[in-house]
């Protein structure tokens, strides 16, 4: 964990109990919350916040060493797929599962944490890193 510009209390409590290979969810609207997974709901209407700004955000404070995408966001949202992938480089592993695969996935994350974002598949896993 890296304290920087991230105001929002419960990502901020999620992120300083992460350790290392736990996982945090950043979704668009439609991604739904496994029963048991902690929501921190950002959404106030279509688009707002947007995805990539939310995930921006936790990178400042997050170190990650892995995510996560659904392969389906490679044909279908090739643009945000491709803005994704330039926020983490070759020094993060990127793993595709499909779709429902992904949605199972998310019950072993900390928390989910919903943006207002429709682009289809704008969904990521992220994995903790270690900072040292």
């Amino acid at each position: 964990m890296r304290k920087t510009v991230l105001l929002n209390s419960e990502i901020s409590s999620v992120i300083s109990r992460m350790g290392h290979t736990d996982m945090l969810t950043v979704g668009d609207c439609g991604l739904p919350v496994p029963d048991g997974v902690q929501r921190i709901d950002l959404a106030l209407k279509k688009g707002v916040p947007r995805f990539l700004e939310v995930l921006d955000t936790i990178l400042e404070e997050l170190c990650v060493e892995r995510i996560i995408l659904a392969e389906e966001i490679r044909t279908v949202s090739p643009e945000m797929h491709e803005a994704i992938l330039s926020r983490f480089g070759e020094r993060v592993q990127v793993d595709y599962v499909p779709h429902e695969e992904f949605k199972r996935r998310t019950a072993s994350s900390k928390a989910v944490v919903r943006t207002g974002e429709c682009t289809s598949y704008a969904n990521v896993i992220l994995c903790s890193g270690v900072t040292f």
